[in-house]
């Protein structure tokens, strides 16, 4: 089970030190060892650079399609295939292999491990990067936290993450790609994004993830959660002990703790029909009930001539999660305007943020923060 998800990395180093096994080619696509994050979609133009030798094979069958030394081109598609600068490469899919301790950056950005590039359907380019774990996590942590905080508050996310990117490699196992670089996700940003405090906390938490009755979970987290975090059940379809939300009063001097938001009628009218939502001349809007947690279940909207029930979650959705903050608001009518005051922000359920940030300030452990935030869980070794 988990102790197959990930080999040693020092069996990957053995395997794609520049001597460039095929072997190592060919099961890129199916190896745990990787994480596989879309870092681009549907590019119609990517620029390219390595520096240091370099291989271009096909990743199904392990074929050497070309090699050299340095490289500075672009990446485009065309009707047959992948064209890098003017070399021409007749399939749909080629892996661009470097060096262990090389890197390749596409649009000035570095990536460390392999890059496969994917002719689309539409003739537009789309990139996943094979990564390790845990230069994976060095990728993300600078930006889902900030390299100033607290050692063991840094250490804490480094374990949720870890956990979240296992539980999605486990999911999508079968699909072309584990992750995408952005919110959606976590956000990912390569070498680029590796920063010395961050890259220390995933050093000193190497391979540990949560798990709960022996299984590894979707160790969700959020921002700020502005007092109880919420139970994973009303959002998805999961309902377990871990994520069932826990009371924090930890994140109260959180710099999102609080938010405030001015719509008018007309705006949140145009957002729910781009979202495909059926709403004409809102006059109203109704708070249908909250849950345990303090947050909407639904909303009531009121046009001229209908009426529209939507989620909170759908309704945030389609505004944008970064005007409606989270689904623990008020919302008053105001002449043509919709006044919003609201607390914290995200979507509430697992590790909040700045509550870490804050019990860490408050000389907390990292597997304290955990087991506060995610309740019968323990803390696990990938080997």
């Amino acid at each position: 089970m988990l102790s197959s998800l990930i080999r040693r990395f020092s069996t990957i180093i053995i395997a794609l030190a520049f001597s460039f096994q095929l072997s190592a080619f060919s099961c890129l696509a199916n190896s745990y060892d990787y994480v596989r994050v879309l870092i681009n979609e549907n590019a119609r133009y990517l620029s390219l650079e390595v520096n240091g030798r370099y291989k271009i094979v096909d990743p199904d069958s392990g074929n050497i399609l070309s090699r050299g030394k340095n490289l500075k081109t672009t990446v485009t598609a065309y009707e047959k295939g992948i064209l890098l600068g003017r070399e021409k490469f007749f399939t749909d899919k080629i892996l661009l292999s470097v060096g262990v301790n090389d890197e390749i950056i596409i649009d000035d950005r570095r990536f460390r491990g392999q890059i496969q590039f994917l002719r689309e359907s539409n003739s537009k380019i789309s990139v996943i990067n094979f990564v390790d774990l845990e230069d994976y996590i060095r990728g993300i942590l600078y930006h889902e936290t900030s390299h100033y905080w607290p050692m063991e508050a840094l250490k804490a996310q480094a374990i949720v993450s870890r956990t979240f990117v296992v539980d999605k490699m486990e999911e999508r196992k079968l699909h072309e790609f584990d992750v995408t670089r952005d919110v959606y996700s976590q956000v990912y940003g390569g070498k680029t994004s590796e920063r010395y405090r961050t890259n220390n906390a995933v050093d000193q938490t190497r391979g540990k993830i949560l798990i709960y009755q022996g299984k590894v979970f979707p160790a969700f987290f959020h921002a700020t959660c502005a007092g109880n975090t919420e139970r994973a059940s009303v959002l998805w379809n999961v309902d377990i002990p871990p994520l069932e939300g826990v009371k924090c009063g930890f994140c109260n001097q959180s710099p999102h703790f609080n938010w405030h938001y001015d719509l008018s009628l007309g705006q949140i009218e145009d957002k729910l029909v781009e979202s495909g939502y059926k709403i004409d001349q809102i006059k109203d809007i109704i708070i249908s009930g909250r849950n345990d947690s303090g947050r909407i279940r639904d909303l009531k909207l009121i046009g001229a001539n209908s009426e529209l029930i939507i989620s909170a979650k759908d309704f945030r959705k389609a505004i944008s999660p970064n005007i409606i903050r989270s689904t623990n608001f008020g919302v008053e009518i105001v002449r043509q305007d919709a006044v919003f005051e609201g607390y914290g922000w995200g979507h509430g359920v697992g590790l909040c943020q700045w509550g870490a940030y804050f019990m860490a300030k408050d000389n907390f452990t990292s597997e304290g923060i955990l087991k506060h935030y995610y309740p019968e869980s323990e803390i696990s070794l990938i080997q």
